[in-house]
């Protein structure tokens, strides 16, 4: 500030150094380059058992799906189900598989609005649990979400209404 003793009209940038950072550039260890190939290699170990951990993941989802539209779901249901969209999300992000990680990511935003006490439908789930199917082929599985704008498109505007809901929509829950 202008007009006080000492004061600068430029702050003063510096950096703090992390435990982390320290840490990191001890000698020893192995370099950023190969620690990076380990990773990929092993992402490309498990690849192959992904599509039976994913038609399981799917299974128990759509479990629970059942379950709650046959109103004989635990009344944890929901925490279950966003459990799983979650692992869906995160393992497909981890393997490149940006559809499948796209749907599940919008599915874990309803779930999320539903888990904090949000009215809803089965058919915004439904409908996702349908596009999940559809992203976990492997014609669609190598796909990004901006190569089908169609299925991106309504899986937002199905979130965007499912986020936005009015009091007095109609509930379906169990």
């Amino acid at each position: 500030m202008k007009g006080k003793p000492g004061a600068s009209d430029d702050a003063r940038v510096f950096a703090v150094e992390t435990r982390f950072q320290k840490l990191a550039r001890r000698p020893g260890g192995i370099s950023r380059e190969k620690a990076i190939e380990r990773a990929d290699a092993q992402i490309e170990e498990v690849k192959p058992g992904f599509d039976a951990w994913l038609d399981g993941e799917l299974s128990e989802f759509a479990s629970l799906i059942k379950a709650a539209e046959d109103g004989k779901a635990d009344p944890d249901w929901i925490a279950k189900a966003n459990f799983h969209s979650r692992e869906l999300r995160d393992s497909a992000t981890t393997l490149g598989f940006e559809l499948l990680s796209f749907v599940a990511d919008s599915l874990c935003d309803i779930l999320d609005t539903i888990e904090a006490d949000s009215k809803y439908n089965m058919e915004s789930i439904t409908c996702h649990v349908d596009a999940l199917m559809l992203a976990r082929q492997k014609s669609y599985r190598r796909l990004r979400p901006e190569q089908v704008p169609e299925l991106t498109k309504g899986l937002r505007r199905v979130v965007k209404h499912v986020t936005i809901a009015q009091p007095g929509d109609e509930e379906t829950r169990s």
